[in-house]
């Protein structure tokens, strides 16, 4: 057996930093360490920083100079939106391969930053899509490449969750954050059909607001519409708009029409549902798949065989700037062509 992989996990701020951690915790072939030097930066009573590395039962630094002394291979990015492009870049510089939590940055360019350090690194630059890995939705998508259902016309998807400050604050920030749920909430979508359909976005049209949660100054509805290339048309509703007592924390589904047939997927919907009279509240308990561990499985497999993982940095610019597009839709009321 090889030696482990050293994993660093760069900072505790995303709400999927502790179950990347706990993933890399668990597995044989890592080790890892992990840094949250912004925590104090975070809201009352949220844990992060050495308090939750404790918890996790995780190695802790105080500081990233300290993780990158230590020489990982590779990194795990799970700070703030606006933070990522530092962190990868230095990431780049010390020769680390990374696995960036979505969106890939705030902005275009600073995506474009991204990608390029990695590639003048030589260090694969991988997006966090763990939904990709859904093995309904692979399937999906091979039923649509054989063209199972002849051409694709429509497609509608929904993203919808609790907003998730409760958890964490700053995904409310607009300069921490880059926005709101158009931001948090088009990309997974965006990106399943950039897998699926394999065509560009050519222009997006969308919509936002703040009827729900009018205390946060970002907006929390959203509805996103995609033209691509090949004429398929898509609609993304990208909404926090779940309850703060929903038995989860939301939920992802994809719909396809095509001339010959259509097909839905729903990301999680293996779950039995109940209701807890003792905690008097609603349960879900899921049994799909694990997609987090399917994704980091694959990153490390990319380190290990030398080759580009799957989505990569392109990927994740290609749905930033659909993101992008909304946004600027958004404020003008009118469609917006995707750069290329």
């Amino acid at each position: 057996m090889s030696e482990p992989l050293k994993i660093g996990l760069l900072s505790f701020a995303h709400v999927h930093a502790a179950g990347y951690a706990m993933q890399l915790q668990g597995r044989d072939d890592v080790t890892l360490l992990t840094a949250d030097p912004d925590h104090a930066d975070s809201a009352p009573g949220e844990l992060r920083g050495r308090p939750l590395a404790d918890e996790l039962g995780v190695s802790y630094v105080d500081t990233y100079d300290e993780l990158f002394e230590w020489g990982p291979d590779a990194v795990v990015v799970v700070s703030e939106n606006s933070r990522h492009r530092q962190l990868v870049e230095r990431a780049a510089a010390a020769g680390a391969h990374v696995l960036c939590e979505k969106p890939l940055a705030t902005t275009v360019p600073d995506g474009e930053a991204m990608i390029a350090a990695c590639a003048a690194a030589n260090v694969n630059l991988m997006t966090a899509y763990p939904v990709r890995f859904h093995p309904a939705f692979r399937a999906l998508r091979d039923r649509v490449r054989a063209g199972e259902l002849g051409t694709v016309l429509s497609a509608s998807g929904t993203n919808n969750g609790i907003i998730p400050i409760a958890a964490r604050r700053w995904f409310a920030d607009p300069v921490l954050a880059g926005g709101g749920s158009l931001m948090d909430h088009t990309v997974h979508l965006a990106d399943l059909l950039d897998d699926l359909l394999e065509a560009r976005a050519v222009s997006v049209y969308a919509q936002s607001n703040r009827i729900v949660h009018e205390e946060v100054d970002v907006e929390t509805g959203g509805l996103v519409v995609v033209h691509y290339a090949d004429g398929t048309v898509a609609t993304i509703d990208c909404s926090w708009s779940r309850p703060a007592t929903y038995p989860t924390w939301g939920g992802l589904t994809l719909n396809i029409e095509g001339a010959n047939g259509s097909v839905s997927f729903d990301a999680f919907g293996q779950a039995a549902s109940g209701y807890d009279d003792t905690a008097g509240k609603a349960i879900s308990l899921s049994y799909g798949p694990d997609l987090d561990a399917l994704m980091v499985a694959e990153f490390l497999a990319s380190i290990r065989e030398g080759r580009v993982p799957s989505p990569d940095g392109e990927g994740g610019l290609r749905t930033l700037q659909i993101v992008a597009a909304g946004y600027e839709s958004a404020r003008t009321g009118q469609p917006v062509p995707v750069a290329s």
